[in-house]
């Protein structure tokens, strides 16, 4: 055997498997509030406590479905366990005229922000919406999905849950 599969064979016998795809940190990436302002991510999430990254577009039905579902619950979240939700819209910059009208209609109580679709995929890695996160207190990745089916939001307060363990 040689010295890298070795190597690779006892980082997984003392690592879990899933160890090796979260707990790193969030990309610092640039977004736009609603209002036109700049702001780096890695700032917004210094705050200490944890947030979810929900990473979405206004064409994307699942990922309406999935931030409709997260409000119903949001409110007992934001008190049992401080989290923030940080809805980031990816659509093209010609449609982000169309995320205001669509957050109020649907009266998402999130912090909307606007991303650069090919910055923000690339730089987190994912191909496909929605795409979540759960950011803990000290900005680091522990949890991720893509997609969503009803019921994904109770996983995500699973997963929340297991933050205060």
């Amino acid at each position: 055997m040689n010295h890298r599969a070795f190597f690779l064979l006892c980082c997984l016998c003392v690592l879990p498997l899933s160890a090796l795809w979260t707990q790193r940190p969030v990309p610092d990436v640039v977004l736009q509030t609603l209002e036109g302002e700049k702001v780096h991510l890695e700032k917004l999430l210094a705050d200490g406590k944890p947030h979810i990254l929900s990473f979405w577009a206004t064409w994307c039905a699942p990922c309406k479905r999935e931030l409709d579902a997260i409000a119903a619950q949001y409110p007992e979240w934001q008190r049992a366990y401080g989290v923030e939700l940080i809805a980031v819209s990816i659509d093209s910059q010609r449609a982000w005229s169309k995320v205001p009208a669509l957050v109020e209609e649907k009266g998402w109580p999130y912090r909307v922000l606007l991303g650069q679709e090919a910055e923000v995929m690339d730089a987190f890695g994912f191909q496909t919406i929605p795409q979540t996160y759960l950011i803990d207190a000290k900005g680091r990745i522990v949890s991720s999905h893509s997609g969503y089916k009803p019921g994904d939001e109770q996983k995500l307060k699973q997963s929340l849950q297991a933050l205060e363990d």
